[in-house]
This record gives C-alpha cells, structure tokens and sequence, in this order.
C-alpha cells in the first residue's frame, strides 16, 4: 500500500469511513472463535472486534493518528514483512485493503504464515464494470482496478482454498467506500465523500472533474433517474463486494 496516499486521505478518513454494522456482523461471524487477531491494512480501524485480543497493523502514521484511544495496539509495518512469529494469531483480518499492497501473493504468504485462518473482505475487479458510477461516469476506474487488484479466482489459488460469499451493500452504508452510495447518486458530487475513497485520490484530476460534470448534469436533467431509478427502490444491492474466509492457513 502506498503511504504517501494514506497520509493525505488519512487525515480526513473517518468522517466519511464508519464500520456499517451489517458488514461487521458479516466479518464477526467469519472470525469465529478466533480469541487473538492480526487486523493488516488496518487504517483507522474499522471492523476491529472489541472482544478478541487485536493487534493492528498499518503503514500510514496518519492513519495510525486516525485510530479512537482505547482501540488495539497498531504497529507500523507493511502486510508483505509482518514483525510476527509463525502461527502468532488464531486469524487474520484484511478489509478493503488487499489493492494497496505493493505485492498482495507476499502479503498473502506473510499471512498464512502469521494466522490459522484468514478473513478478508475485499471486492471482484473483474465486476467493477457492472456499476453504473464506473460504467458511466468513471471508466478509468475498472481499469485502475484491474491493474491492481486480485481477483477472488486469483486469491482462492493463493490461498489454497476459501469459502466466498457475495455481500449485498445496504442502501444505507454508513462505511462511505466507492459503491456505498449505490443508491445516493448525490454523494458522489460531495468532494468530502470522495477524499474517503482511495481511488479518487489516484485519478487524475481532470478526470475526476470530467465525471462528476457528467453525473451532476444527469442528475440535473433527470437523466440518472431515467437509467437508473429503479434502484431507489431497493434495500440493498450485490455489488461487487465478497467476504473469503479460509480455515486453517
């Protein structure tokens, strides 16, 4: 992951970026019975369980900065070199972070090595195109993603094997990540809402300006609703989103 990034959105991170209790019960019931946890890219640390022995680990000092006294103990150091001996931790934890690392296979290595078991969850690059923020309005950023990010095919390969499952994203998310605002088109005119999203910050700033002109306009004429009103009336929505979770790394 790069830390020069995290240090300019970590400053704001958590004005926009509050765990959606609906995904963290999700991430809790993968956990288990694990008592002690790695949490890697841990950030600001959402997701966290409040009732296992947690130790964080996060590159950014900013986003270390980012962390609510009384939350686990984060150490400085990056997923590909973890400072732990082998089987340290009953499980590992790894939420929307995996496209930051600089090398996930290593990250992946260093985790099976560290944990009995692993929990991350993450997104399917290959559907980001499926969006209709990314299909319409932001093209560059499936391609972005693809050239960053593993594939659940890929990870499962990695990992030798992994139970996946498809996590629908209320329509109400509190956690402000790219697709939180599946049915909240307005939010993404919000630059506050944006500098919560890692990939707005790569974009180049033409055309993050070029994209939200064209999605302002749309909204303007009644052209979004036109499209893509029908999910107005939707609770939740299969995004792209998926929880993997492996037993005994």
């Amino acid at each position: 992951m790069s830390e020069a990034l995290y240090d300019n959105i970590g400053k704001t991170y958590t004005a926009t970026r509050q765990p959606d209790p609906r995904i963290a019960a999700a991430i809790l019931r993968a956990l288990g019975d694990a008592d002690t946890v790695v949490n890697v890219g841990a950030g600001a640390g959402a997701y966290e369980p409040v009732d296992r022995s947690v130790v964080a680990v996060e590159v950014s000092s900013h986003m270390i900065r980012q962390r609510k006294p009384g939350t686990a103990l984060a150490v400085q150091a990056v997923a590909e070199a973890l400072p732990f001996r082998n089987q340290t931790f009953d499980a590992a934890l790894a939420v929307l972070t995996l496209h930051h690392w600089t090398d996930w296979r290593r990250g992946i290595d260093e985790i099976k090595r560290v944990a009995k078991r692993f929990v991350t969850f993450t997104f399917e690059p290959d559907e980001v195109d499926t969006f209709w923020l990314t299909r319409g309005y932001f093209p560059e950023i499936t391609e972005l993603d693809r050239g960053r990010t593993p594939s659940v095919a890929e990870l499962v390969r990695q990992l030798g094997h992994a139970t996946v499952e498809r996590i629908a994203i209320p329509h109400d998310c509190s956690d402000g990540f790219l697709a939180a605002y599946w049915r909240r088109p307005e939010a993404y005119l919000d630059p506050k809402v944006r500098a919560g999203m890692s990939t707005f910050s790569v974009l180049d700033e033409h055309v993050v300006a070029r994209g939200i002109a064209r999605l302002q306009a749309d909204l303007e004429s009644g052209a979004w609703e036109n499209r893509f009103g029908h999910l107005r009336q939707l609770e939740s929505l299969d995004v792209f989103y998926r929880l993997l979770v492996t037993h005994g790394c």
